[in-house]
């Protein structure tokens, strides 16, 4: 494995530290520890563009209107006019008007939306398409935020980690989708951890294990094309199949804490349930890290089953058990509580002596932490982060539909790219190929 996949701790703490700074510098010297800054810093007012209007588009644009005052939606791009409305409508009813004139549709309304006249662009749409619209706003000079996984095959991601520093020589701000590094209750464990809480760290358990995800029948009319963006979540060469597009937040998390990111995955997974598309139901993946530790992972999105959305930090003398928006609690070694967070959000009222307000949706605090960035002139750049914990998911996919150990060294360096390269409403590669890991046993000689 080559040093650019591991960060020297020093510098890798550095990193994920500077979110944390953001948001402190809202609070007095003495209230660090236990408050945050629940609404970005006031400054100049910042215009937004969407590229991407569904839910989780939607979602983000109304949480950047939440983040502080001053900030404004007025551009929105899709690929289809009626969730173009849909998100409109949503974003007006908050009070924000948006001119006919600045609504974009088509597989070009990303460049228009980032030739409006914006400061930041807001980009959720399917992860095949993350790598165009990242090197685009950065080439306009835009800060952006962009939802994870930032790519679905090694192509991607390799144009991820070039548009990261070229983003970094112009101090834009990049944020990316991984709320966990946002949130309170995950940075306060952080650096417990960091400081001695269970001891010297051995290994990681991270999962996301829940019920059946959301697909689309294909209807009457739909071309290839039309289908395979509208359902995209279940294709491989538009999601990077559910452990990249969903378990990239608790790999994102294991690597973060371990402070590395693996040399080696070993893993198998399978199909059994799954009504349309051509990805897997559940995963579980070793992986091997550079230190000779190792992360276990574990996905699976069928109903009926046992669910479980978290990660385990265990180290010599306790360990820590994680759950983005709920508790975070570390147990000493005999079991017993040493530190926990009440992660309550804003729809509820408790708290306790270690959240002494209100802890906003995690969602929003990455914008809040977004927009102060932006306001105070202190970049900060999450996308090679996130670039590297992708590529862990997809080292760990390929090396479940194979059957193979595959190595960082030999992922990074793959020429593979998943799913069109033409953008039109027609025919798309949309064969139903799933993949089998492994060789058939050979007949036995009679």
């Amino acid at each position: 494995m080559s040093d650019d996949s591991n960060v020297s701790r020093r510098r890798f703490l550095g990193t994920v530290a500077v979110a944390g700074a953001v948001y402190a510098a809202a609070c007095s010297k003495s209230q660090q520890s236990q408050e945050w800054a629940e609404k970005a810093s006031d400054g100049r007012a910042l215009k937004a563009g969407l590229i991407g209007c569904g839910g989780r588009g939607t979602g983000a644009a109304l949480d950047f209107l939440a983040a502080g005052t001053g900030l404004s939606i007025v551009a929105l791009g899709d690929v289809f006019q009626d969730r173009l409305d849909s998100a409109r409508q949503k974003i007006e009813e908050k009070g924000q008007k948006i001119a006919d004139d600045k609504c974009f549709v088509g597989f070009d309304a990303y460049q228009k939306v980032i030739n409006s006249d914006i400061d930041v662009v807001l980009t959720a749409t399917p992860p095949h398409f993350r790598p165009q619209h990242f090197a685009a706003a950065v080439e306009a000079g835009k800060h952006i935020f962009m939802e994870k996984p930032v790519a679905v095959d090694p192509v991607g991601i390799r144009s991820i980690l070039d548009t990261a520093s070229k983003a970094k020589t112009k101090n834009l701000v990049v944020v990316t989708g991984t709320q966990r590094r946002h949130e309170p209750s995950y940075k306060q464990a952080f650096e417990r951890i960091s400081n001695g809480a269970i001891g010297e760290i051995v290994t990681a358990r991270v999962y996301w294990n829940q019920g059946q995800l959301w697909y689309k029948e294909r209807l009457e009319g739909w071309t290839d094309m039309e289908w395979l963006v509208r359902d995209w979540v279940n294709w491989v060469s538009m999601s990077g199949d559910h452990i990249v597009e969903q378990h990239v937040h608790n790999l994102d998390v294991g690597c973060w804490f371990l402070n590395e990111y693996p040399t080696k995955a070993v893993g198998f997974g399978g199909r059994a349930r799954r009504v349309t598309g051509d990805q897997y139901d559940f995963f579980t993946v070793d992986y091997e890290m550079p230190s000779g530790r190792h992360m276990q992972s574990m996905c699976r999105q069928i109903d009926g089953c046992a669910n479980d959305v978290a990660e385990y930090i265990i180290g010599t003398n306790g360990w820590a058990h994680m759950q983005g928006g709920k508790d975070c609690v570390i147990y000493k070694k005999d079991g017993t509580i040493a530190w926990s967070f009440k992660a309550t959000l804003d729809e509820a009222g408790e708290t306790n002596p270690d959240a002494p307000k209100k802890v906003t949706n995690p969602y929003r605090l990455e914008h809040v932490d977004f927009v102060t960035s932006v306001r105070n002139a202190t970049p900060f750049n999450e996308a090679e982060n996130t670039a590297k914990s992708t590529l862990t998911a997809i080292m760990g996919r390929e090396a479940a539909y194979t059957g193979r150990a595959v190595t960082w060294d030999e992922i990074m360096k793959a020429d593979t790219r998943l799913g069109p390269t033409e953008y039109a409403l027609g025919p798309a590669p949309i064969e139903v190929k799933i993949a089998v890991p492994g060789k058939a046993k050979e007949p036995q000689q009679s």
